[in-house]
């Protein structure tokens, strides 16, 4: 069983819970007893760890072959369905928590509602909505003389005093956090690569006084170094990928402690994939350049001290939906982690950003019982998570909500 601080497993181990938290963690011999008519999971030499929380979630993407397609294929009402489904499969995959990385719409705010009041079952959710993006940014791709705008999918600023209008707009909307594209990304090699700026720092510095006045927190894509700089003296809450760090960026993100999620698997998959898909060689160079600098400032960051959440752009068609466990695999496998450390970034650290650590991200007394049940050691194959049918039970809020048990038992 791992707590999900950070620390080794515990062998032998198990947990008690009663109603919706948390009673007993510990070892078997020391446990107290229980009543004969206490429903019991045996994890037959598997694994005991606290839900799975995907700190950088995209509901409403639905595995798209193209950008284009996020604001112009679907209808708003047939999206909302494809996110529907999208919270249910993460929920099956072990994800019992979740922050949105950016959502068409406010979708996401709607799907959080649902969720709390079990219209449908999906992760805990920390809504972000639309995101904003400077004009001609990586975001602003729909050409004027469509006359299309991008409003469904992000709100597009040329200066401070658009940006504090447009985080206006996401408070009526009843977001908790506002994402920004500070930076460019290789999917645009030719205006917008990832050492390319999308945002001015005072356009930045704008979004966080406005959100942190009505008590929203602000992420942003951040891949180019000053980009990043840039974030840090705004005030940023949280960084999406920080990618090309320096000493200088990161004294400041030591200094005031702001968790990164790198979302790095979207890389290896877009190398891996995207040929099949007619991804352009520059785009895909892109991507090789981004998944080695982002990987070294992940090392850096875990070595330094720093906070490393784990979530990461699923719902492309060469990264799909489902496929979120690859993540861990990879920061294990190809980053370097330590299944603890790994386990630790996909839970404790996932809640401290959703800003739940009180409540969930570790197995401790009193919080609430999100809990996942794999049937294997993880310790020897971390992998294993990345298949449902390893998945005996995922509870969320002491309710089996998933797993092969409740398929069983149905």
């Amino acid at each position: 069983m791992f707590i999900g601080d950070g620390g080794d497993a515990i062998a032998g181990a198990e947990i008690h819970v009663v109603e919706e938290r948390i009673t007993y963690v510990g070892s078997s011999e020391a446990a107290p007893p229980v009543p004969a008519s206490t429903v019991t999971i045996d994890a037959n030499n598997g694994t005991i760890l606290p839900g799975l929380v995907e700190a950088h979630f995209h509901p409403t993407y639905f595995n798209v072959a193209a950008l284009e397609d996020l604001d112009i294929k679907y209808p708003v009402e047939y999206v909302t369905l494809l996110a529907a489904a999208n919270c249910k499969l993460a929920l099956e995959c072990g994800y019992t928590a979740a922050r949105s990385g950016g959502s068409l719409f406010n979708i996401d705010v709607w799907l959080k509602k649902a969720i709390n009041e079990d219209v449908v079952v999906g992760p805990r959710l920390a809504a972000n909505g639309r995101e904003i993006c400077g004009v001609g940014g990586l975001m602003d791709w729909n050409p004027d003389f469509r006359k299309i705008g991008m409003e469904g999918l992000v709100l597009l600023i040329n200066g401070p005093e658009e940006a504090r209008a447009a985080v206006r707009k996401l408070v009526k909307d009843g977001v908790e956090w506002v994402k920004t594209y500070p930076t460019g990304d290789a999917a645009a090699p030719d205006a917008n690569d990832h050492h390319t700026l999308c945002m001015t720092f005072e356009e930045m510095h704008a979004v966080v006084e406005t959100a942190h006045n009505h008590n929203l927190k602000v992420t942003g894509h951040c891949r180019a170094t000053e980009g990043i700089k840039n974030a840090l003296l705004a005030g940023y809450d949280s960084l999406e990928h920080g990618t090309f760090m320096d000493r200088e960026t990161m004294d400041l993100l030591l200094e005031r402690d702001v968790p990164v999620v790198p979302a790095l698997y979207f890389e290896k998959a877009s190398i891996d994939n995207g040929p099949a898909f007619n991804m352009p060689q520059a785009v895909i160079d892109g991507h090789q350049e981004t998944l080695d600098g982002g990987a070294e400032s992940a090392r850096w960051i875990l070595r330094e001290g720093g906070r490393i959440g784990l979530g990461g752009d699923y719902g492309f068609a060469w990264n799909p939906h489902g496929d979120y466990a690859k993540e861990l695999t990879f920061f294990v496998d190809f980053v370097g982690f330590t299944v603890p450390e790994v386990v630790k970034c996909a839970t404790k650290t996932g809640a401290e950003i959703m800003g739940l650590a009180d409540e969930i991200g570790t197995l401790e007394v009193g919080k609430l019982a999100d809990i996942l049940v794999v049937n294997a050691d993880i310790t020897q194959d971390i992998s294993a998570i990345e298949d449902q049918a390893n998945i005996t039970a995922v509870m969320q809020g002491g309710i089996i909500k998933a797993g092969t048990m409740l398929t069983a038992a149905s």
